[in-house]
């Protein structure tokens, strides 16, 4: 094995088990693209196994903290096992469902969700590219399926210097499928869809907004950034009298308006909008609108800190116009899916927004992504998706 040696005093985080170790640590040593290296202190003291990645800034990813494990066919295997393993007690009630969420799951670079008798897998490091083949036959035999498709095109794999890749890895077939969770069904294509096909880590956040709606009585409620229908079918299963939903993507609401019959709703219930949701805000304001309840699921807006300021203010200003729209005693349902902002940042953020609007609210709820996705204790960057659920105080 290639041996990596790190810089006096930069051993700490791996000594908290965090899996990354970062350029600027690395005094000396280097490896093939996904290779297994050694990873060890400035005085030569083992410190973990990894996958090494020349282009990255991470360039070591960690698969083991053990000196004797041997990365293998059978480690990764048992890697697997563990992940599905540790989803078994969880008895979630849908079809659709995370199996490993890469980091939190001791595969850096990996994720795995379960769409009916679909598996889709991204692979978004070296290290896992290198053991693509492996880790795709391994995932078939424990889970007993036939077909994999692959949703290697995220952007995250041009850091690794990896080129974007879809397809199917193995069998073939229609993309298309539907997926029950909370008592309702969603279609969905993982060819096409976001992701892997679709927002699995909203499952929790989806039936919360059907028992809000149940419970508060909510006549007219706003989705913004919709995409296919999810929080819209929820709250019309919730008893809600109206939804407008407003994307972007054409596409995304012809599937939402799919959902909302599949699921046996009048589509009068129901309005749709291929617009800005910026702009429609401010045009609901200028028309004197208001809702009940209004859902702000933005798509990634700062991936890393670095990009954190910039994406506070888009977070603010989106927030701030919610606010303004909300009737008092309604709810708010706001989201990060954000890496560069922490939770105590996107309160702080969300509470300048409800000052500038002139509000008062108050939290109800926090809300994360649903159980099968994980956040290792030393990994508190795999927490992600932060959600507040505020009610504007009643006049």
């Amino acid at each position: 094995m290639k041996t990596i040696r790190l810089k006096p005093a930069k051993e700490k985080s791996l000594q908290r088990r965090h899996p990354w170790v970062f350029d600027g640590a690395i005094a000396k040593g280097g490896a093939d693209a996904g290779e297994t290296v050694r990873v060890e202190s400035a005085e030569g003291a083992f410190l973990a196994w990894g996958a090494y990645s020349p282009q990255s800034r991470i360039r070591v990813r960690v698969w083991s903290f053990d000196e004797g494990q041997r990365i293998d066919a059978a480690f990764f295997k048992q890697r697997l096992r563990q992940a599905l393993a540790l989803r078994s007690p969880l008895q979630i009630a849908s079809n659709g469902l995370r199996l490993v969420h890469g980091e939190s799951d001791g595969l850096p670079g990996l994720v795995v969700d379960r769409y009916g008798d679909i598996l889709v897998a991204q692979f978004t490091s070296c290290g896992t590219e290198r053991w693509k083949d492996v880790l795709a036959d391994a995932l078939l035999e424990l889970t007993g399926l036939s077909r994999l498709y692959e949703r290697s095109d995220a952007s995250a794999r041009s850091l690794e210097g990896l080129p974007e890749l879809k397809g199917w890895l193995r069998g073939a077939g229609e993309t298309a499928c539907v997926i029950h969770e909370n008592g309702w069904q969603l279609g969905l294509d993982v060819e096409l869809g976001h992701k892997t096909g679709y927002y699995l880590d909203q499952r929790d956040s989806r039936r919360d907004m059907a028992d809000y709606a149940r419970r508060f009585g909510f006549q007219q409620v706003l989705n913004c950034f919709s995409y296919t229908g999810g929080f819209s079918v929820a709250a019309l299963a919730g008893g809600a009298a109206h939804v407008t939903s407003i994307d972007s993507s054409g596409p995304a609401l012809e599937r939402a308006r799919a959902n909302i019959e599949l699921n046996g709703f009048e589509l009068a219930r129901a309005t749709f909008l291929d617009a800005d949701v910026n702009a429609s805000l401010r045009r609901f304001l200028a028309e004197g609108r208001s809702f009940d309840a209004i859902v702000l699921d933005p798509p990634k807006l700062a991936p890393t800190v670095a990009h954190a300021e910039r994406a506070a203010r888009a977070y603010k200003d989106i927030n701030r116009l919610a606010f303004k729209l909300l009737n008092p005693g309604g709810v708010l349902f706001t989201y990060s899916c954000s890496g560069g902002i922490g939770v105590e940042l996107f309160q702080k953020i969300v509470a300048g927004a409800a000052l500038d609007a002139g509000v008062d609210a108050v939290i109800l709820q926090r809300q994360g992504g649903a159980a099968d996705h994980p956040t290792a204790l030393a990994f508190p960057e795999g927490e992600y998706l932060k959600g507040l659920v505020l009610m504007r105080r009643p006049d």
